[in-house]
This record gives C-alpha cells, structure tokens and sequence, in this order.
C-alpha cells in the first residue's frame, strides 16, 4: 500500500510522462499484478491506485531492454544468479502484456 501511495504521489508531482515503473518480482503472476495495478489501477481495489489508471511505462528488470543499461559488473554482483533461478522469459512476457494493453506512453 505504501507503494502503491509513493507512486501514486510521483505521478500527480512529476508527471506520468517522467515516470517508468522497473519491478522485480520472482514470480510471473505477481509481476503481472504489479505491472495492472500501475497501469489500469490496483485490481484488488485494496490501494491508493483502485480506479487510478495511470497507464505508466512498467518492466521486468529481466527485460533485455532494461538489462542492457545496466553495469555489466553490476549485474554480474547482483543479479546474475537470480537471472539462473527465475524464469525470466515468464516474467518479461507478464510485465509486457499489461504494458501492451495499458500503458499509454
């Protein structure tokens, strides 16, 4: 909920247009969770972000596109092992299909 508040109070003082959401959940169906509820709202209706859309650009730091900006080393030290363990192509393809439909940037 904490979170949900943080970003909900980023977006309305920077703008959604200055804002990507980079999530690292292990499991494919909490990353899809998390990638709804900052995109088409919280679908729980539990948070600050129930019937907020914010339609934010949101990956899976196991994106290839976000991998790629990172420190080689860095990533070597931090998450080269969890890149081993997590199914990463089932992360990335969750996280992707909520921004498909609901990010509007």
């Amino acid at each position: 909920m904490e979170n949900q508040a943080r970003i909900k109070e980023l977006a309305e003082t920077e703008g959604t247009e200055n804002l990507v959401v980079i999530l690292g959940a292990s499991e494919p169906e909490s990353a899809e969770l998390a990638a709804e509820t900052v995109t088409a709202g919280d679908p729980t209706y539990a948070g600050p972000l129930s019937g907020v859309q914010l339609g934010l650009p949101v990956y899976h730091i196991m994106e290839p596109e976000i991998k790629e900006q990172i420190d080689e080393t860095v990533w070597e030290e931090q998450m080269a092992m969890m890149e081993m363990v997590l199914e990463a192509e089932a992360l990335t393809e969750a996280v992707k299909k909520m921004r498909d439909a609901y990010s509007k940037l």
